[in-house]
């Protein structure tokens, strides 16, 4: 019988997080006051986020110790398993071996609590009594429910609305784990009735709702804002899962060519690839690390490298990113954890130096991809995962036709057990195949009034 799943013991969960800023030839710009325009330091972020979590953010350290607290929570589902996909490899006649580090285990069924267990430790220690966030799909808003239910911090979740009404079963995750949780745009706060003014029928989108999060955070003192992407400190917690990985191939006996994750703000991709990006940088390796991200959203491969803000209203501080325009809404699609207008600092600044590579799917192509990869292995992915199984799907039929045996590994960040309304649209033929225009693209960009870089 063939070797399947390589484990690790619970010894070999990581006792740090890697910080390729410390590696990085081109070091990120730094952020923006929204104001003024003018470079900030770290006392700027303290009205959002615990100090611990700033210092993090801003550190060149190369390695940060996880504490103790955090690789306890983290050994109720860590290591997770990373399974050679024999089957899905027959099913495509290809010469490449394919592998997945399976990410769905976790409480919540996806990679998100990595970090949202970290964040709620750090916010603990410094007495928060409150924590605002934003959710598209509802895979970030319960990860941190689950960890705030931990810690017995409060949870407040701004989700996306046209996800709110599609995966009501995420909302009642978080729910069960003592969350609030709020379709955005709402009319709780100043952000939400702005935008409803302007558009009542509104589907929301991230932007949106992280200035929701963002704004109820900045009014009160006993409450913090926290990300579940995007930021440094966010994509560095996710290295526990490219680190476990590295240490599973090798027990494999196996080293990738090809490493994919999908694409929304950084932190599913930053989590597998930035620790096979640290052997291209210390060991000269020529590992390929590919995003993966909806062709109705993709501010990597059509969007600009500038300022732009995090946030849809303009609250938060304008970072150096690759982006569609804190306006741009996307289109209502089901990958909702990947519908956001920019991409993270990190991730931007090594896509603009040409150490990571970008692609865009459709959804039609990412879910006949996913109905085809859970037919040979039996798990479901999360839509949001789909759109790496399109990407592996194309370089192994790349490695067929050039009759090379390449070893493709991705992130299946999560399984799409709560995003089976996804499935039955798809298998109802009411998807369809989307991809924004060059003019609604266009159209966004043109109302940026931020910093040109460069």
């Amino acid at each position: 019988m063939q070797e399947r799943k390589i484990t690790l013991t619970e010894k070999e969960i990581p006792e740090n997080w890697y910080n390729i800023v410390a590696d990085m030839p081109n070091k990120p710009l730094p952020p923006l006051h929204p104001g003024t325009k003018e470079p900030i330091g770290p006392e700027a972020l303290a009205p959002l986020f615990p100090m611990e979590l700033i210092k993090q953010e801003v550190s060149a350290e190369k390695w940060v110790a996880i504490p103790e607290e955090v690789r306890d929570v983290y050994s109720m589902w860590r290591p997770t398993p990373l399974y050679r996909a024999h089957n899905l490899e027959k099913m495509l006649d290809t010469p490449a071996k394919i592998y997945y580090k399976y990410e769905g285990v976790s409480p919540s069924g996806s990679h998100k609590p990595n970090t949202a267990v970290a964040q709620a430790f750090y916010n603990k220690q410094e007495g928060v009594k409150r924590i605002t966030t934003e959710t598209g799909a509802g895979q970030w808003g319960s990860a941190l429910s689950f960890a705030c239910n931990l810690f017995d911090i409060e949870c407040e979740v701004y989700m996306v609305k046209i996800s709110y009404h599609q995966k009501p079963y995420r909302k009642l995750m978080m729910n069960t784990w003592g969350a609030k949780v709020f379709a955005s745009p709402t009319d709780q706060t100043d952000a939400g009735r702005k935008i409803l003014a302007e558009n009542p029928d509104s589907p929301g989108s991230l932007g949106i709702a992280i200035s929701e999060a963002v704004e109820r955070a900045a009014k009160d003192e006993q409450t913090k804002y926290s990300l579940g992407s995007v930021l440094n400190h966010v994509l560095m917690h996710q290295t526990i899962i490219g680190q476990e990985a590295l240490v599973q191939m090798e027990k494999a006996g196996d080293l990738p060519d090809i490493v994919v994750a999908p694409f929304g703000g950084g932190s599913n991709f930053a989590g597998l690839a930035f620790p096979f990006l640290r052997l291209n940088f210390d060991e000269g390796k020529n590992i390929r690390c590919i995003a993966s991200e909806p062709s109705s959203c993709p501010k990597l491969t059509r969007g600009i490298f500038r300022y732009d803000f995090g946030d849809t209203v303009g609250m938060t501080p304008l970072l150096p990113m690759y982006t569609l325009g804190h306006n741009f809404v996307p289109a209502p699609i089901h990958a909702g954890g990947l519908r956001y207008h920019g991409a993270g600092v990190v991730v931007s600044q090594l896509l603009k130096d040409n150490y990571i590579e970008a692609v865009a799917h459709d959804q039609l192509e990412c879910f006949e991809a996913g109905v085809a990869f859970a037919r040979a292995e039996g798990i479901i992915p999360a839509p949001e995962a789909n759109h790496a199984v399109a990407t592996v799907f194309r370089e192994a039929k790349k490695a067929k036709e050039e009759g090379v045996s390449k070893t493709i590994l991705f992130n299946l960040c999560g399984h799409g057990n709560f995003d089976m309304k996804a499935y039955e649209d798809y298998f109802a033929g009411k998807l369809v195949k989307h991809e924004v225009t060059a003019e609604e693209i266009q159209a966004s960009l043109a109302g940026l009034d931020t910093p040109v870089i460069g």
